[in-house]
């Protein structure tokens, strides 16, 4: 399958709002910025997969590790684990965000100024254990793209 690419508002077709690869979509997909000394930061994106499939790995050339992280309330503290896999029920929208599951890249080499971009692979299995991975190149910025634009009420 070829990949699929929509652009949004960035200038290059490769930071597409939706990317579809090996039955899994990709949207909204960013980088939290990262000041230099800053050891680690966040990626953030919408999962959906087709016929369902596993997020079981990430990695990132910016970034000495590489995790699937999840974040939840434990006895009114909230914790933050590093989990071997991530459900991708088929047909289903899975959030990487700020507070819950996320990418989490530690042990930063380089700052990642707001404006920039971060090339990320991520690592399925489909349900028959085939592995594919998903190369992207992540818009950086402070908050989420378009989060502006869309104030809480």
């Amino acid at each position: 399958m070829f990949p699929i690419i929509r652009s949004i508002c960035f200038s290059m077709a490769a930071l597409g709002a939706a990317t579809a690869y090996a039955q899994v979509e990709v949207k909204d997909a960013w980088v939290r910025a990262a000041v230099p000394g800053q050891s680690g930061t966040g990626a953030f994106m919408n999962l959906t997969a087709k016929d369902g499939a596993k997020l079981v790995g990430v990695s990132s050339p910016v970034a000495g590790v590489a995790e699937v992280h999840e974040m939840k309330m434990d006895n009114d503290v909230m914790r933050m684990r590093a989990i071997p896999a991530l459900d991708l029920p088929a047909g289903k929208t899975v959030a990487l965000k700020p507070g819950g599951y996320h990418v989490m890249l530690m042990e930063l080499k380089q700052a990642l100024p707001q404006g920039g971009t971060v090339p990320l692979t991520l690592i399925l299995r489909d349900a028959k254990g085939q592995e594919s991975k998903v190369e992207l190149k992540l818009p950086v910025a402070a908050s989420a793209p378009g989060a502006a634009m869309h104030p809480k009420h």
